[in-house]
């Protein structure tokens, strides 16, 4: 095959995989209306998994939210009990911007989150450092938010260093009363 032809494949190639690629603004008329700033408020909790590329699982984990706001700032405590033992802690500064934007700054981000909500969506993207084998590791990540009743929000995260997909994590979050905890779940 020649150059030109092989190049010619490879951008129809690329072409119709990036017109497969979701936008934020396909939501638009979904419900119900994913609103953050009501959604984590209070007590929630969250399950979840990290796979790596190869779709291999290779940590579960339980989170215990607290969300607090005055006006349009709000803190989003988040506790991460790992199956294996580990604890971590993340507290993000959010902010709630006009026409459903948000910013964000926690102790592991780089820079500042940004975010959009339309319809049941919200896409937050952010760099973040991960300690992998003693290092700290700088991942951007792109998060995908769908609530699907009052109690429940799905969440699917893909995590990218140079571009190319290294690990996704898959979260589902509940706050339906009472609001259970990790210590009995993990």
């Amino acid at each position: 095959m020649s150059k030109y032809a092989q190049l010619l494949a490879l951008f129809c190639l690329t072409f119709s995989l990036s017109s497969c690629t979701a936008k934020l603004e396909d939501y638009q008329s979904s419900s119900p209306k994913l609103d953050i700033k009501q959604y984590f408020t209070g007590k929630s909790i969250a399950w979840g998994m990290v796979q790596d590329y190869t779709d291999n699982v290779t940590r579960r984990f339980c989170v215990e939210l607290d969300g607090q706001w005055q006006g349009n700032e709000g803190v989003l405590k988040e506790v991460f009990y790992f199956a294996d033992g580990e604890v971590t802690f993340r507290n993000w500064q959010l902010t709630k911007l006009n026409q459903g934007k948000y910013q964000g700054r926690a102790e592991d981000v780089i820079g500042q989150a940004s975010g959009q909500q339309v319809g049941f969506a919200f896409q937050w993207q952010y760099d973040l450092l991960v300690p992998i084998d003693g290092e700290q590791v700088q991942l951007s990540l792109d998060d995908w938010m769908y609530q699907i009743d009052q109690h429940r929000v799905f969440n699917k995260t893909t995590m990218k260093k140079f571009g190319i997909t290294v690990a996704e994590i898959t979260l589902f979050f509940d706050k339906q009363t009472p609001v259970k905890s990790c210590q009995k779940t993990v």
